[in-house]
Parts: structure tokens; C-alpha cells; sequence
């Protein structure tokens, strides 16, 4: 099992992360994340898109979740847009400082600063393209957010992750496997389900995450109706080979 990300974050950090999940990390062969992904393009410049973007950049982070560090990239973070080559996309809630510090910041502020950029016309390079998350039985804004207003603004972005095939490309090359030996698993039919038939993987849909309002569920191990999984896979344009109430064994 490979752990396939929308996190901003290292992959290092997620595998950290799952003992405290509960989970035994000997069980997994790794984790490729779209921090990772973005990191290591930024880092390499081998990519003539990632080559021509330059080093200076509006960096939009976290920070309650703590803001994600940019060590090693060579990149100037300015706060001035008129400054900027790029915007760099991590989280929804700070704007990150040349000092490596950053200030909270609300949503709306952030919208305000996307609009000046898009102005500008300069790229957006989103390292999460998750739209919400679910926190708590909470759904929570993230970075994919943003990203798809700048799009409608009139904003370029390179989205860093699932749906698209670069974080798939990854994972399979990770383990030398191919897509017809793989299956992905994942609760979001934009990002897991999407990209998996995007990748030409199979896939499993989990519907007790973030689709589960929509699909009128309120409990964990309620059933979903098949019509209802039907109809809400036409709308998101993804299709599941298969269907679970709940990823569990």
C-alpha cells in the first residue's frame, strides 16, 4: 500500500503521522504527497514550466496547522504582488513572510490578494488541490479552493496532485507496478475517483467522508443508495469500480 496525498506536506511528515492515526507504518511501502510532488519541482527545475516561474513568490500557508517551510527551494517570499513571479499555494489560512514567519489571515483577504494577482496574470502553483476536508465530521476549506477562483479569475495554475496523473505516475513508480495491478481507495469522487480513471486504475469509493451529506448519510456505517451513488457520480464525472460505506477490516 502506497499512501497517495493531497497534503501540502512533505512525505516524510505523513508517514510520521501515522502512528498517531493508529496505523502500523510497516504496513505501508511509502507515501508520495502533492507537498512532496511540488517540493521536489520547485527544487529540480527540470520541468520547463517549473523552470520558467522564477524565485520570487506570494506564499499562501497554514497557521494554526503551522505554516510549511520552503528551506532548500531558494525562493524569495515577498508580500507585495507587484514583487511577485509566482504564487505558491500550501494552505487557506496565513500569508507567509520573507522572515519564514506568517500572518493569520481571513479567506476573504486571501480572495482579495488572488484578484490582484490575476491582474498581474503571474502562475499559481497549488500544492493541495483538495477543496474541503473533513475535520471532525467537519468540512474544512483548503488550497484547492483558492486555486479553482484564480482559475475562474483568469489565473494559470499547476495543480499539484489528484486528480491529475503525475501523483498516480508517482506511486506506481514507487513500487514498479503498472495500473492495471492497482486500485485506488479514497472518499472524494472529484480527487481520488476521478484521478483514478483518469490514471486508468480501478477504485473504490468511500462514502461515509466528505460526500456523505450529499448522499444523505449521518451515521458512519450507514449504506448509501446505489441510485443516489449513481447519480451523484454523473454529476462529479467520476466513476467507482466499486463501492464501500466505509474503508474498514
Amino acid at each position: 500500500m502506497i499512501i497517495i496525498s493531497n497534503s501540502s506536506r512533505r512525505a516524510s511528515t505523513t508517514l510520521e503521522k501515522l502512528k498517531s492515526l493508529g496505523f502500523d507504518p510497516s504496513l505501508f511501502v511509502g507515501a508520495i504527497t502533492s507537498g512532496e510532488l511540488t517540493y521536489q519541482h520547485l527544487q529540480r527545475r527540470d520541468d520547463p514550466w517549473f523552470e520558467a516561474l522564477g524565485k520570487t513568490c506570494i506564499h499562501i500557508t497554514w497557521s494554526d496547522r503551522g505554516a510549511i517551510s520552503l528551506e532548500g527551494l531558494g525562493l524569495e517570499v515577498v508580500e507585495n504582488v507587484e514583487q511577485a513571479e509566482f504564487i505558491l499555494v500550501h494552505g487557506t489560512e496565513a500569508l507567509g513572510l520573507p522572515s519564514g514567519d506568517s500572518v493569520s489571515m481571513k479567506l476573504e483577504d486571501l480572495e482579495t490578494i488572488l484578484e490582484q494577482s490575476a491582474t498581474k496574470r503571474i502562475p499559481m502553483v497549488v500544492a493541495n488541490p483538495d477543496f474541503v476536508t473533513v475535520e471532525a465530521r467537519e468540512l474544512r476549506i483548503m488550497p484547492g479552493t483558492l486555486a479553482d477562483k484564480y482559475e475562474k479569475l483568469g489565473g494559470e495554475v499547476k495543480w499539484m496532485g489528484k486528480p491529475y496523473e503525475i501523483i498516480y505516475k508517482s506511486a506506481m513508480a514507487m513500487v514498479g507496478v503498472d495500473a492495471h495491478d492497482s486500485i485506488a481507495v479514497g472518499d472524494s469522487l472529484h480527487h481520488d475517483i476521478k484521478g483514478a480513471n483518469a490514471s486508468g486504475i480501478e477504485s473504490a469509493f468511500i462514502t461515509c467522508g466528505i460526500h456523505a451529506s450529499e448522499l444523505g448519510l449521518t451515521g458512519f456505517r450507514d449504506v448509501a443508495d446505489l441510485s443516489s451513488v449513481n447519480a451523484l457520480a454523473t454529476k462529479y464525472d467520476a466513476f467507482p469500480t466499486y463501492v464501500l460505506h466505509s474503508f474498514t477490516w
